[in-house]
């Protein structure tokens, strides 16, 4: 009876606590192992044959993965979508103050969504507003790049810039 038992209890790959490796235990041996230490067995790799147990203090494993994840978390960098509205009949100093805030968006690193609105029968000239995208893009060529040609979407003509 004790020989079928050993065979379907299921098998682990065993790390002690110091980092060495003990071998292959069933989990009954492991977890006594692991008891007699005061720690826990925590299973690492779960998808191997067989899987890989560490017999290690869970609270502090977690505390260590959480860790891991804050750092990961700060050196993301977060891309934002900034936009920034125009007129097809725009006037300079409104399109020079637009223009500062782009300048700004961009050296920020973060990308500009340019958006020309044509209200009422402005739609009937969209070259107004593929004039007033081409000069902004043009001003500002020097620090970004197009990402997205200027095109319709409704009544917006629309064009999107990133950092060069």
């Amino acid at each position: 009876m004790r020989v079928n038992e050993e065979i379907t209890t299921p098998r682990v790959r065993v790390i002690g606590s110091d980092g060495n490796q003990i071998g292959i235990l069933n989990i009954r041996e492991a977890n006594k192992l692991a008891l007699e230490e005061g720690l826990d067995l925590v299973e690492i790799v779960p998808n191997s044959n067989p899987p890989v147990c560490k017999i290690i203090d869970f609270g502090k494993y977690k505390y260590e993965l959480s860790k891991k994840e804050k750092i990961q978390k700060k050196k993301q960098h977060v891309i934002h979508v900034k936009e920034i509205r125009l007129s097809p009949k725009i006037e300079e100093h409104d399109f020079d103050f637009k223009i500062k805030h782009a300048k700004k968006f961009i050296e920020q690193g973060n990308k500009v969504k340019l958006n020309v609105m044509f209200k009422g029968r402005q739609i009937t000239h969209k070259e107004f507003g593929n004039q007033v995208l081409d000069k902004i893009i043009e001003e500002l060529s020097d620090i970004a790049k197009i990402e997205s040609e200027p095109h319709l979407e409704g009544r917006n003509m629309v064009a999107v810039l990133i950092k060069k």
